[in-house]
C-alpha cells in the first residue's frame, strides 16, 4: 500500500517496532515501546493494532491464538509524506527554509555534509534530467 498517509504519534511508534522487527505480536510491541519509555496498557496496544489494521496500515495473522502483525506501508512512503506535509505546513511548501531550519538546529558532522551535497546534486541531475 502506497500513498498519502499521516500516522499519529503512536502510530507511527508502533510502525516503528514493525519496520524493525518484521512483525510483532502485542507483547512484543508493548515490550519495545516500554523500553523506550513509553509504557502503555496491553489493550491500548491492541485496540490501537486493531484500528490500524481497520486502516489498512497492518495485517494480523494468529499462530497459536496470539495475534501477529506486520506492516502493510513502507517506513519511506511514510516517511515522505510526513516530510512533505511538515514542509506544506509549517515552511509553506518552502523546501530551502526547511533545509536551513534543520541545519541551524542540528550539529552537522563533515561526513554528513557531504553526503547532504551529494544528494543535492542528484537531485539537480534528476531535475536536469526531466525525471
Amino acid at each position: 500500500m502506497s500513498g498519502q498517509v499521516r500516522l499519529a504519534e503512536l502510530q507511527l511508534a508502533i510502525m516503528n517496532v514493525l519496520w524493525d522487527d518484521g512483525e510483532a505480536t502485542v507483547s512484543r510491541v508493548r515490550e519495545v515501546l516500554e523500553a523506550a519509555e513509553r509504557p502503555l496498557a496491553h489493550t491500548t496496544v491492541a485496540t490501537m493494532l486493531s484500528r490500524m489494521e481497520a486502516e489498512g496500515h497492518v495485517e494480523r495473522r494468529t499462530e497459536n491464538r496470539v495475534n501477529v502483525y506486520r506492516p502493510l506501508l513502507q517506513r519511506s512512503d511514510v516517511s515522505r509524506t510526513m516530510v512533505s506535509d511538515l514542509t506544506a505546513r509549517l515552511f509553506g511548501g518552502d523546501v530551502t527554509q526547511m533545509v536551513a531550519q534543520l541545519l541551524a538546529g542540528a550539529d552537522v558532522t563533515p561526513e554528513e555534509i557531504v553526503r547532504l551535497k551529494k544528494l543535492v546534486r542528484d537531485k539537480e541531475k534528476e531535475v536536469r534530467d526531466g525525471q
